[in-house]
Order: structure tokens, then C-alpha cells, then sequence
């Protein structure tokens, strides 16, 4: 693959919106706390009233920042646009910033002429050539290893792993070479490359098909986690993660890939460091990501008719998180339940658990509920299967308990 050289100068640190700390008062009464919070709007956003957000947004991202405001995927069907599976959003994502950005390759297993494993890169080999759109051995090691080196040199990477265990064997080029370069290099070196491929629970994949990297990652220093969850967001994502000048892992699920949604035909890409205001609630804050945001949802409408009223953020960002959503959130709600497909045991919600304790605690009006998958191998039968993972029943018996 043909090397493209350029000047690499320092570049500023990973910023994370988890490194800034977040100042509040001391508890204060129920009917004092309830003028207190940050109104926050169906889109995610604060009211008018609270400029201010925009602003900390612009000094925490300095290489993706949306060219449009970032706006709830439900606001797309008024707007003129095209249906699109996720997977095909995916696509359209990275053939649109191959097309901007010669410096953007593809490199993987199966990428080339047979379109990737989940079709995310079918017709690119045609389009692009073999040198951009890179066919690899069975060697996920050697593959992301050549692939940091080309970032190194100026370009701009994708690796598919062909299904996120498989990246496992990767591991010490994402640890300590892919997180650590620009840090160990003193600046000189930049890693634009994004890392991303399916995951998470199927139907009956298999314990060794149905990992959830996110916990083994998300201690990684310098790397960036970022998981979608719908056509809008994957496409947003993925045009942010290749623009970025950090490391970042894209989380898809395997699952999610035919769900389809009305996309805007204008470009837009989204906020890497930003959650999603799914519904706007009162009662509790349910705080999710990728598929586990479809069982929330499905649990939601159960509680409603039961007269509660959920918050449902999708956290997107797995890091940093976005605690200036989350913090809004909690300071209304006063009550927090995770929902995950992680393991429990030191999950992202172990380390999301943690984060609101540390700053609002003093909102909380209830110990921190976190529904996780169980610390056990993923089985092949599909009764088994569905035990290990949180099913909606759970979340709303979570909610009615949390809620007494």
C-alpha cells in the first residue's frame, strides 16, 4: 500500500469529558433541587436558557465536531431523506469520507471482493482498487499492527475484525501500540484509525461469537469507544471516528444490523463524545447503549402504562462518557438504572456506576441500579442464551422496585 508522508506535529492529548470535574452544591431539599436541574430537550440538548453547553461542547472535541446539530434520529422522518438498513448507513458513512479523504483505507478480512462479512464494504474493491480496500490473511495481530503503522505514516485506517472476539488476538497492537504511540512518541506520532466490527450477544453464536469487548478496552489509555445503536447514529459515528485524530473502537451489534430508519440525504456527522436523549422522562434515569436500548424501550412501554415515567439516555460514548447529559439527567431524576450487555464484573456499568457516584452522588435518591449479562460463558441454546441477558420484565421490575 502506497505510504502517503506528511508532517506530523503534536497533537493535543485524548480530551475526556470524564477528566473534567463537575462542582455542585451541597444536597439540598426536594423542592429546592427541583429549580436546580438543567431542563433538557427531546433532542438531548439544553434550552436556550443554558448557552453554555455549546460551548464546553467546542472546547472538549477538537477533531470531530458535528457539522450540524446533533438531533434525535426520531426528528429524521419529517425530513426529506432514504430509508437505509444500518449496515448500509455504515457504508454509506465510509464510502462517503473514502470518496472526501484519500488518505481513508479499508483493511480486513473478506473486505475486498467479497464485500466483508456483513456487506459493509460490498463493491468498494470495484470502486476503489485493492491497494484501498485491503483483503488480509487470517491474522488479526499482523493486520491492526500494519494498520497503526500506516496511521503513523498519514493515513487514515479501518480495520474490520471480522467479529469482535477475533480482535482479542490483536490485543497488544490496540494496548500498547494503537492507545500509547502518540503519548510515547512525545506528540510526534498521530493514530487516526478506527477499529470496528460486530459483537455483542446473537442467536446462538456461541460463547466464543458473542463477546462484548467494551470492558476489555475501555482501560486502554488514549482510546476512544463509541457503540451504535441505529442507521442515524451508525453513519454519524462512523464519519466521526475516521475524521478523528484519536484511536476509536466502533461497537456494532450483530444483531442490529437490518434495522432500518429514514436518514437525512445532507451530510452530518456526529458528536463522538455525545449521548442521545432517547425519551425524556421524570421518574428514573435509564442509561443504555446498542441493542439493550431496543429492550429498554420495549420495557418503557410497559412502565408508562403503568403510570411511570422513564428517561432513556443511549450513552453512545463509552469513552469518555458524556456526563454532562448524564448529570442533567440524574439532577432531575434522582434515580439511575444501567442497562447492559456488558458482563457485570467490571463492565462499563461498573465504571459508569462509579462515575455518577463520584459526581452526583449528593442527587441520588437511590443506591445506583446496574443490569448487566451474567459473568458466565455465553451457551449455544437459545433458552439459555436468553437467560444471561437482561430481557425488558427485569427493567421493569428494576423500575418498580427503585421507584416504591
Amino acid at each position: 500500500m502506497a505510504a502517503v508522508t506528511r508532517g506530523l506535529g503534536a497533537t493535543a492529548a485524548l480530551s475526556s469529558a470524564n477528566s473534567k470535574k463537575f462542582q455542585f452544591t451541597t444536597r439540598r431539599s426536594l423542592s429546592g433541587r427541583k429549580g436546580s436541574f438543567f431542563a433538557v430537550e427531546s433532542n438531548g440538548n439544553p434550552r436556550s436558557s443554558l448557552n453554555r453547553h455549546n460551548n464546553r461542547t467546542r472546547q472538549l472535541v477538537t477533531n470531530a465536531v458535528a457539522t450540524k446539530p446533533d438531533s434525535a434520529a426520531a426528528s429524521t422522518v419529517s425530513k426529506p431523506g432514504h430509508e437505509l438498513l444500518l449496515f448500509e448507513a455504515l457504508r454509506e458513512g465510509l464510502e462517503e469520507e473514502m470518496d472526501r479523504d484519500p488518505h481513508v483505507c479499508v483493511m480486513g478480512e473478506d473486505v475486498g471482493h467479497y464485500g466483508g462479512s456483513y456487506k459493509v464494504t460490498k463493491g468498494f474493491a470495484d470502486k476503489y482498487g485493492d491497494l484501498r480496500v485491503l483483503d488480509t490473511p487470517i491474522a488479526e495481530n499482523s493486520f491492526t499492527g500494519m494498520a497503526i503503522g500506516a496511521a503513523m505514516t498519514g493515513l487514515r485506517p479501518v480495520v474490520e475484525g471480522m467479529n469482535m472476539g477475533f480482535l482479542l488476538l490483536a490485543f497488544n497492537q490496540i494496548s500498547n501500540n494503537c492507545g500509547m504511540l502518540h503519548y510515547t512518541s512525545g506528540g510526534q506520532f498521530k493514530i487516526p484509525v478506527v477499529i470496528r466490527g460486530p459483537g455483542g450477544v446473537g442467536r446462538q453464536l456461541g460463547a466464543e461469537h458473542s463477546q462484548r469487548l467494551e470492558s476489555y478496552f475501555q482501560s486502554i489509555p488514549g482510546i476512544q469507544m463509541v457503540a451504535c445503536s441505529t442507521p442515524y447514529n451508525a453513519k454519524g459515528l462512523m464519519k466521526a471516528a475516521i475524521r478523528s485524530d484519536n484511536p476509536v473502537i466502533l461497537f456494532e451489534h450483530v444483531l442490529l444490523y437490518n434495522l432500518k430508519e429514514r436518514i437525512p440525504d445532507e451530510e452530518y456527522v456526529l458528536n463522538l463524545e455525545e449521548a442521545e436523549m432517547v425519551r425524556p422522562g421524570e421518574h428514573v434515569t435509564i442509561l443504555t447503549y446498542s441493542r439493550m436500548r431496543y429492550h429498554v424501550m420495549q420495557a418503557a412501554k410497559t412502565l408508562v402504562n403503568k403510570g411511570y415515567d422513564p428517561e432513556v439516555i443511549d450513552i453512545r460514548s463509552l469513552k469518555p462518557f458524556d456526563l454532562y447529559t448524564i448529570g442533567n439527567s440524574v439532577k432531575k431524576t434522582h434515580r439511575v438504572i444501567i442497562v447492559e450487555e456488558c458482563m457485570r464484573t467490571g463492565g462499563i456499568g461498573a465504571s459508569l456506576t462509579a462515575s455518577i457516584n463520584e459526581n452526583f452522588h449528593d442527587y441520588l435518591d437511590a443506591p445506583i441500579v446496574c443490569l448487566s449479562s451474567q459473568d458466565v460463558p455465553t451457551p449455544y441454546a437459545a433458552s439459555l442464551e436468553e437467560w444471561t441477558v437482561v430481557q425488558p420484565a427485569q427493567i421493569v421490575a428494576a423500575v418498580e422496585q427503585l421507584c416504591q
